[in-house]
């Protein structure tokens, strides 16, 4: 299967210019032979978790109207888009969602980030369960940025049958994830590791892009590079 990881600048606070950039890069993944599209940690408002705190018109619902954009471009394409943002929860707060539109524009499976980080806590509620889909016989794991600090997440995924571990984050160039985490779990676990990232400057930082995919040895097999919007093709399974 190919999939295929992302990196834009999202603008801070605008769900329909991002979702706009997104269903772009739905239709041409899509045409590139994608069957899944990977974006980075909050790519629907950008990663301002204060922003989002303060605003309550920017916590989605699963079945926001906003998205349809994507759900369209999903069908059109025949891919799925693995997309995150400020979800209603049960709670009082927004997760950190990770939402997975299917090639037929439904929902194949929502995820809420475990590990939150700084001001996150002040923002959103953790979520407590894994996430996990499977399309064209293959399984697929969800994890976001801080997440993968924490490498039980990865091997419960190896333990439940998954080959791809899909990570969406927000990363700026001294982070360290991209030599001792990302390829240290794909090649403890024998996973796909694929990020999605962002480039531009968000509330943690500047985004360093690097969007891309590690083999199940640790070795990079796709490199989005640390300037260009747009998105890097990887072949795992």
């Amino acid at each position: 299967m190919i999939v295929a990881a992302t990196q834009f600048t999202p603008v801070a606070g605008d769900i329909d210019a991002n979702v706009r950039t997104i269903a772009d890069l739905v239709r041409a993944a899509g045409a590139e032979g994608a069957r899944v599209v990977v974006f980075a940690e909050l790519c629907l408002t950008g990663y301002e978790p204060s922003l989002i705190r303060d605003t309550p018109g920017l916590v989605l619902a699963e079945d926001d109207p906003r998205l349809e954009p994507v759900r369209e471009a999903c069908r059109a394409a025949g891919a799925a888009a693995v997309v995150n943002g400020p979800v209603r929860t049960g709670g009082s707060r927004s997760g950190i969602t990770t939402l997975v539109i299917g090639p037929d524009g439904g929902l194949l499976a929502r995820y809420d980030k475990q590990h939150l980080y700084g001001v996150e806590a002040e923002a959103f509620e953790p979520g407590a369960a894994d996430g996990r889909f499977a399309l064209d016989g293959l399984r697929f794991a969800l994890a976001t940025c801080y997440d993968n600090r924490f490498p039980e997440l990865a091997e419960r995924a190896a333990a439940d049958g998954c080959a791809v571990y899909l990570a969406s984050s927000v990363l700026s160039a001294d982070n360290n994830s991209f030599e001792e985490v990302y390829p240290v779990r794909a090649r403890d676990f024998g996973l796909h590791v694929v990020l999605g990232n962002v480039l531009g400057p968000n509330e943690d930082g500047v985004g360093a892009g690097g969007a891309g995919a590690w083999g199940p040895d640790g070795e990079r097999i796709a490199d989005a590079g640390g300037e260009k919007p747009g998105f890097v093709l990887a072949e795992v399974g």
